[in-house]
């Protein structure tokens, strides 16, 4: 079997060498790459061949790729590349790389012409100056073919490696068996769907009870279609840490009822918590795990090539016993793994790494999407920008002159358009010309000091070049998916418009991603096979529209194999959440759940739409029911105290804990049998009413014709059903969900709760009218 890989990718592989240097370095962008190609190759002779196609063979390897361009005058083959200021400030690895690619690239020309030897040269050329510089050396074509062939030598090996194994996974993905003695009840129409979307190479979106299995019935069919789909890699992408860990415990179960399987599993975690010296800078000079990283690497990932499961704990062990980056590995490894577990990040977001990697390998890629529900949101924070006035002072304060000119002018128009906003918040159909050119201005000047005097930029500057950046690259692709908006007072944007403290203070500026739909599109084009599940996905157009799916995207909504009589559900028709109800619903919802508590005690979930309402209601319910055992949910709990939260629902205990609808107790957590056996859902879930929510819902209006289901109820009533299917998670669960707010009764929202639901509505006079 030929093994074909690119000489760039190669490169990579072997020629990277000493220490991993991670420190920010000016660089252009793929654009300013393009066109600086074209300016250079412009500038050769007539005779001067641009983008010549080559390729060669070492044993079963090819090698295939575009040489930039060779001058037959000279005899001169050139590697361009594009630099801001000196490339001599380029990291060693990064010179030795492009050296590398320039002699494989000659050698390929060489054996293709017949030459005895061959001038080669590396080009530099700085998009700033428009300048070429370089440097350029005579090879013989023994010494070329020499290098191209250590270089193969290097890499055959291990891309025999890779070729045993993928034929070895293929083979055993074929053979494998469900990992459970039988499917759950709809669990199997639902394996069946996302193996025949990923056979076809369609998009599915599935929506499907919690408690029947998800995970493991998805990520099965998924790996069960890998050989007949081509599929090279699976992404199983999360909202959250609790999903990622039920992916992983699916992928020790398929291990553990398949004997043999080859299969590497890869769980991606975040750099500051893989991070083992979080008080150095990730460079040679500062931190000992990137002092002579890459002559490290190999070792350590051939060790890790020969683990099945690289989670976090396995992946550091690896790394520290080779003396590197947990987290780089981590990244390395990517390139290699066959299932790739991760925050929904990694793919969709502007400079999603896996979607890099699948576009530069040209890899068919299957991506898995859990709680799919939670994507419109975080799409939303993905494709979203904000600037605060509050940094300019600093920045300003040291700045060197021409630096100090372009923030004095950004400020300037940061002012103006303050002092033309009346209100506390405003919103704008377009960003001014003037104040987005300023912004740019100011960029460019904070990357010509990076470049010229990388030292004297200090954390803050940086971080403000970089949400310039950001904010400039979405003005580009501004419209009517999104909106600029000012927020002259903090919170103005999430709470009623009222009027501003001081016309003249600068506001906060955003640009606020409404629809993602333009964003994401192209990320599932880019995909072989998509499949996105959840409990909560109705109706089918709401999610299609929003996130941009297919056309001829495939819609399956898997039955409950829960009964009725499993569930009782009670709709308290005679209480009102409402803001203005809050006062008087404190004293219903506590009698409610003490009643409830002594019908039957057990443990329980309380839902409540902010923390400050959950305050409340817990400290009535406290002195009211001193007897009843307490648990809450407290602002910005770490992992750790989710867990010591969770681990409290013992079987055999007794409380009721209180959290906060949305939150991390309301979806992906999982409590069978006495563990849980009631939840009391006091909201209906809807956004808060403010300027951002009710601006949102006039441009789903426009755009779908449906702007209050798609602004308010659709993603309220989401959170409330995720909430509600913590209590039955098997088919030997009982239990009960009391819905408190009399709207819950209307007919349009009743149309919105799950079909296998018989609801009881408990009537009486509302406090509160609609």
């Amino acid at each position: 079997m030929t093994y074909t890989v690119a000489v760039r990718a190669l490169c990579e592989f072997t020629a990277k060498q000493g220490d991993l240097d991670a420190r920010f370095t000016p660089s252009p962008t793929a654009a300013d790459g393009m066109a600086a190609h074209a300016l250079v190759q412009s500038r050769r002779g007539a005779g001067y061949q641009s983008e010549i196609s080559l390729q060669g063979e070492f044993r079963n390897l090819r090698v295939r790729g575009r040489a930039d361009g060779y001058d037959p005058d000279q005899n001169l083959l050139e590697e361009i590349k594009t630099v801001r200021g000196d490339w001599t400030a380029l990291p060693g690895n990064h010179r030795q790389l492009h050296l590398a690619q320039a002699k494989i690239y000659a050698w390929l020309l060489c054996e293709k012409l017949g030459l005895a030897g061959m001038q080669v040269g590396v080009v530099y050329f700085d998009v700033a100056s428009q300048q070429e510089s370089g440097f350029s050396e005579h090879f013989a074509a023994g010494q070329l073919r020499a290098f191209f062939e250590e270089k193969c030598e290097r890499f055959v090996n291990w891309a025999l490696q890779e070729s045993a194994h993928r034929a070895a996974r293929d083979q055993a993905l074929q053979g494998m068996a469900f990992p459970h003695a039988s499917f759950r009840r709809g669990q199997r129409d639902l394996a069946e769907a996302v193996y025949r979307a990923a056979r076809s190479g369609r998009c599915l979106l599935a929506q499907a009870p919690t408690g029947i299995g998800k995970t493991a019935g998805t990520l099965f069919s998924m790996l069960k279609a890998v050989p007949q789909g081509q599929i090279d890699k699976v992404f199983y992408l999360t909202a959250k840490t609790t999903g990622r860990q039920m992916a992983l415990d699916a992928a020790r179960g398929l291990r553990e009822g398949n004997a043999g399987l080859h299969l590497r599993v890869l769980e991606l975690t975040a750099r500051d918590k893989a991070c083992e010296q979080p008080d150095r800078a990730c460079h040679g000079e500062s931190c000992p795990l990137a002092r002579g990283f890459y002559d490290r690497l190999p070792a350590a990932r051939q060790d890790a090539a020969g683990q099945a499961l690289l989670d976090r704990a396995a992946l550091r062990q690896i790394a520290l016993s080779h003396d590197i980056c947990p987290y780089y590995l981590g990244q390395e490894m990517a390139r290699w793994a066959d299932l790739v577990i991760g925050d929904y990040n990694y793919y969709f977001d502007r400079t999603a790494m896996l979607h890099g990697m699948t576009a530069a390998n040209d890899w068919r890629a299957g991506v898995l999407v859990d709680e799919a529900h939670n994507l419109l949101e975080r799409a939303r924070k993905m494709y979203s920008a904000e600037l605060d006035p509050a940094v300019l002072p600093e920045l300003r304060r040291g700045a060197p002159r021409l630096l100090a000119s372009a923030l004095r002018r950004l400020s300037g128009q940061w002012t103006l358009l303050a002092k033309a906003q009346e209100s506390a918040y405003a919103a704008h159909p377009e960003i001014p010309g003037p104040f987005i050119a300023a912004l740019e201005r100011t960029a460019s000047a904070i990357l010509d000091q990076l470049t010229e005097a990388p030292e004297s930029v200090g954390p803050a500057l940086q971080r403000f070049y970089f949400d310039a950046l950001h904010f400039c690259r979405l003005a580009e692709s501004f419209g009517a998916h999104s909106v600029f908006d000012i927020s002259k007072e903090a919170g103005a944007a999430e709470s009623a418009t009222r009027p501003a403290r001081s016309k003249t203070g600068k506001g906060r500026l955003a640009v606020r991603n409404l629809i993602p739909a333009p964003f994401l599109a192209p990320r599932f084009a880019a995909a072989h096979a998509t499949t996105l599940f959840s409990a909560t996905l109705t109706p089918a157009r709401f999610v299609s529209d929003t996130l941009g799916l297919p056309r001829d995207t495939v819609w399956l909504e898997v039955q409950s194999p829960f009964r009725p009589d499993q569930l009782a559900v009670r709709i308290a028709g005679n209480i009102s959440t409402r803001y203005r109800d809050r006062e008087r619903s404190l004293r219903p919802i506590v009698d409610l759940l003490g009643a409830q508590y002594r019908e039957r005690p057990g443990n329980y979930l309380a839902f409540f739409s902010s923390h400050d309402y959950l305050r409340q209601v817990a400290d009535a319910f406290e002195q009211r029911c001193p007897d009843i055992a307490v648990r809450r949910q407290s602002r910005a709990m770490t992992e750790a105290e989710q867990a010591e939260f969770l681990a409290a629902f013992a079987p055999g205990t007794c409380a009721i804990g209180f959290a906060v609808l949305g939150g991390s107790f309301a979806e992906g957590i999982d409590l069978p049998g006495d563990r849980l056996i009631g939840a009391f859902i006091a909201t209906l879930g809807l956004p808060q009413l403010n300027p951002v929510n009710e601006l949102t819902m006039r441009r789903m209006q426009s755009a779908f014709g449906c702007g209050y289901e798609y602004g308010y109820l659709y993603p309220g009533l989401q959170k409330v059903v995720q909430a509600a299917g913590r209590v039955i998670r098997t088919e030997a669960d009982r239990g009960v969900v009391h819905l408190i707010d009399d709207r819950f009764a209307r007919p349009e929202v009743r149309a919105l709760l799950p079909a296998w639901w018989e609801v009881a509505i408990e009537t009486g006079e509302t406090p509160g009218s609609a």
